[in-house]
C-alpha cells in the first residue's frame, strides 16, 4: 500500500508538501499540486482515515449543498455533483451531498455536527439564506454561483456577458428583432443569481445595440412550451432570432419550432446559452457551454483554501475571492442573416 513518502517520491517533493496540497491549509503552487495529484492517482494513495484523526479534527469531507424540487431533475446538477466529487478527491477530500429541501436547517445540522469542513453551495440565490447562517456560525464557505454580496469566495460563468454576447452575436449577423427566453419562472421568483443576471446581460445588450430584444421568461411545464413560443413566433414583429438561456427545454424549444414549420437556422437563427454539450440534441448551435470541469474544480480549491485559512484563524486571502469565467462563443454553425417575417401572417393570427 502507498504512503505518503511514497507519493512524496514520485512527485519529487517533501511528505509536508503532499500533506499541505492534501489538507489545503498552505499556499502551493499550481505545478507542484498537479504533480502530486498525478503521484496520488499513479500510486493510488488513499490517506487513512485514522491517521487523519490523529493528525487533525478534520472530516476531509465537503457538503455539497443542492436544492431541488420534489421529483426535479436537471442533468447539469448530476454533472457539477461529479465535476465536485473528483475535483475533492484530487485534495484528499470526499463530498456530503444534500438536497433536503430544509435548506438552511439542514445546513445548520451538518456544520453544527462537524459532518463537513466546509459548504460548497449551488444554485446560489441574489439574497441567499444559507449564506447569513453559515456565516454565523463560522463554517467555510465557498459558493458555485454568485450571490449579491459577494461576501464568500465564489466562482461563476458571468452570465450577464454570456447573454450579452449572444444578443451581440446575432445582431451583428444583421438581426433586428430578437427574442430572449430566459431560465424558469420559478428560478426568476427565487433570484437565481444566474437567472437574474441572464436577463440583464440581455436587456443591457439591447440597449447598447439598438435592436428590439423581447425577453420573456421560461416555463419548467414543458407542454406549455409549444404555446409560449409561438405567442413569441407570431406577434407583429416576430424574432428571427432566438437567444435562449433555458437550456435544458432546448430540445422541446427547437421540435416546437420545427412543429411551426420554420428552419434552423435558415429561418429562425438559434443560439444557445450556458447549455451542456448534449443538450443540443447533437445539433451544431452556436453556443455559450458551461464550463462545468473549469468551475467544478475553482469551487473545490476555495472551499479547500478556506478551510486551511479557518484553521490557521485568518480571513481568505486574495487567491480565495470571486471569479467570474469568461464566456466562449462557440460557433461551428453560422447564425444566418435574417428572413423577414419567418411565419406567414395567417399563421400569425
Amino acid at each position: 500500500m502507498a504512503t505518503i513518502k511514497d507519493v512524496a517520491e514520485r512527485a519529487g517533493v517533501a511528505p509536508s508538501t503532499v500533506s499541505y496540497v492534501l489538507s489545503g491549509s498552505r499556499k502551493i503552487s499550481e505545478d507542484t499540486r498537479r504533480a502530486v495529484r498525478q503521484a496520488i492517482d499513479e500510486l493510488g494513495y488513499h490517506p487513512r482515515a485514522s491517521a487523519r484523526t490523529l493528525r487533525s479534527t478534520r472530516t476531509q469531507v465537503l457538503a455539497l449543498a443542492l436544492p431541488r424540487v420534489a421529483g426535479g431533475y436537471r442533468a447539469v446538477d448530476g454533472r457539477f455533483a461529479i465535476g465536485i466529487s473528483d475535483a475533492a478527491r484530487a485534495h484528499g477530500y470526499d463530498v456530503l451531498l444534500t438536497t433536503a429541501r430544509e435548506g438552511v436547517p439542514g445546513l445548520r445540522r451538518i456544520a453544527g455536527g462537524r459532518q463537513a469542513d466546509a459548504a460548497i453551495l449551488m444554485a446560489v440565490e441574489m439574497e441567499d439564506p444559507r449564506i447569513d447562517a453559515l456565516r454565523e456560525l463560522a463554517f467555510p464557505t465557498a459558493l458555485l454561483g454568485r450571490s449579491a454580496d459577494d461576501s464568500q469566495p465564489w466562482t461563476d460563468l458571468d452570465w450577464e456577458a454570456a447573454t450579452a454576447l449572444a444578443v451581440r452575436t446575432v445582431v451583428a449577423a444583421g438581426h433586428r428583432d430578437v427574442a430572449f427566453l430566459a431560465t424558469t419562472d420559478h428560478e426568476l421568483r427565487a433570484r437565481r443569481g444566474y437567472a437574474v443576471r441572464g436577463v440583464a446581460g440581455a436587456r443591457k445588450a439591447a440597449a447598447r445595440t439598438g435592436a428590439l430584444v423581447t425577453v420573456r421568461e421560461s416555463t419548467g411545464d414543458m407542454p406549455r412550451l409549444p404555446q409560449l413560443l409561438r405567442a413569441l413566433l407570431c406577434g407583429e414583429r416576430p424574432p428571427t432570432a432566438l437567444v435562449v438561456q433555458h437550456v435544458a427545454a432546448l430540445p422541446h424549444i427547437l421540435a416546437a419550432v420545427s412543429a411551426e414549420g420554420l428552419r434552423v437556422p435558415e429561418d429562425l437563427s438559434v443560439v444557445a446559452v450556458g447549455n451542456l454539450p448534449d443538450d443540443v440534441g447533437g445539433r451544431e448551435l452556436p453556443r455559450i457551454e458551461l464550463p462545468v470541469e473549469e468551475m467544478s474544480a475553482e469551487v473545490v480549491r476555495l472551499a479547500v483554501e478556506t478551510v486551511g485559512a479557518h484553521a490557521r484563524g485568518v480571513p481568505p486571502g486574495p487567491a480565495a475571492a470571486g471569479r467570474l469565467i469568461a464566456p466562449v462563443l462557440l460557433s461551428r454553425e453560422r447564425v444566418a442573416p435574417p428572413r423577414p417575417c419567418p411565419l406567414p401572417r395567417a399563421a400569425r393570427n
